[in-house]
């Protein structure tokens, strides 16, 4: 009995300690990561060269299994910017460079679908063409056709 309700204490307590430790962390990260990104632009440093170096600080303070993808991160620093507004006020400028236009990607996504669906319904259009040809050539391999009977 004592053993069982040991084991639910410490269920619990982990329950509720592990959320915190997680996010307290990624809100850390994400908050420097800005401070990186907005520093290093603000200090003339092209958008590439400064997103690499938040990105990386963000993947390496994360840690575990999973890592965080660019969305993500770009998505962390963008939220820390607009919530700590006053901080990063000479940042709001460069956001933009983070999330690329998405219309533009939407729009190839779309070109890559009906090109896919061309492709799908030419295919079937050949099937259906050679079943119909084969259908036709079997109906005359069996009949004999003598040119000369009239």
């Amino acid at each position: 009995m004592k053993k069982s309700n040991h084991k639910k204490l410490i269920i619990l307590t982990l329950g509720i300690f592990t959320p915190l430790a997680f996010t307290t962390s990624e809100v850390n990260a994400s908050s420097f990561a800005a401070e990186i990104f907005c520093t290093m632009r603000d200090g003339g440093n092209d958008h590439e060269s400064s997103w690499d170096a938040a990105y990386s600080y963000i993947k390496r303070q994360k840690g575990g299994f999973f890592k965080v993808s660019p969305k993500n991160a770009a998505a962390q620093i963008t939220e820390t910017v607009i919530r700590e507004r006053e901080k990063f006020k000479y940042c709001v400028q460069y956001l933009d460079n983070l999330h690329p236009n998405r219309k533009l990607i939407r729009d190839l996504q779309k070109e890559e679908e009906r090109i896919e669906k061309e492709a799908i319904e030419k295919q079937e259009k050949r099937k259906r063409l050679e079943r119909e040809l084969e259908e036709t050539s079997q109906d005359y391999s069996e009949e004999i056709i003598d040119r000369y009977s009239y």
